[in-house]
């Protein structure tokens, strides 16, 4: 689906396939209004994510500024990741770029069993869909997970910009 530029949408640039699909189930859920979100073809790695965002994105976020995007990325339990990768992000789009994804890997939270057995194990795709429902319920079930829950700040800030126009 592609979104209007010309209205509130959020892009999603995904580091790789796993975060695609986790991408696509949240797009799934029925409370996400899929005319208002896109997710974009794999990055191919965290680095090329960034040339990615800075070659083509940039300007054109800067071109129609009621876009917004979600860099989804691994942090490979890498702890600078994030402040690096938020430092690459031009002051003047900071309040319209998320940082998001697993402390590890996507792969890693197919094996969430116990709390979240209807999330089913290997199913990147549920796990998009169920983080969708903790958004539009402002519950933090699967967001409060240890893999996820350094995404906090980041995802409570996007909440504030972008629930209103995403979801129903």
């Amino acid at each position: 689906m592609t979104v209007n530029k010309y209205q509130h949408h959020v892009l999603v640039l995904p580091e790789d396939d796993a975060n695609r699909q986790i991408a696509t189930g949240f797009i799934l859920n029925s409370n996400v209004k899929e005319h208002a979100i896109q997710v974009l073809p794999i990055a191919d790695g965290w680095g090329k994510l960034l040339d990615n965002f800075k070659d083509n994105h940039v300007s054109e976020m800067r071109r129609f500024p009621k876009r917004m995007m979600v860099l989804l990325i691994d942090f490979d339990r890498q702890g600078e990741r994030l402040s690096y990768v938020k430092s690459q992000i031009p002051e003047d789009l900071q309040d319209r770029v998320f940082i998001l994804g697993v402390l590890s890997e996507p792969e890693d939270l197919k094996r969430i069993k116990k709390k979240f057995e209807s999330i089913g194990t290997g199913k990147l795709e549920q796990i998009g869909e169920t983080l969708a429902n903790d958004c539009s319920d402002n519950t933090n079930e699967l967001w409060g997970h240890d893999l996820l829950k350094h995404n906090k700040t980041e995802l409570d800030r996007m909440i504030l910009s972008v629930k209103p126009f995403l979801f129903n």
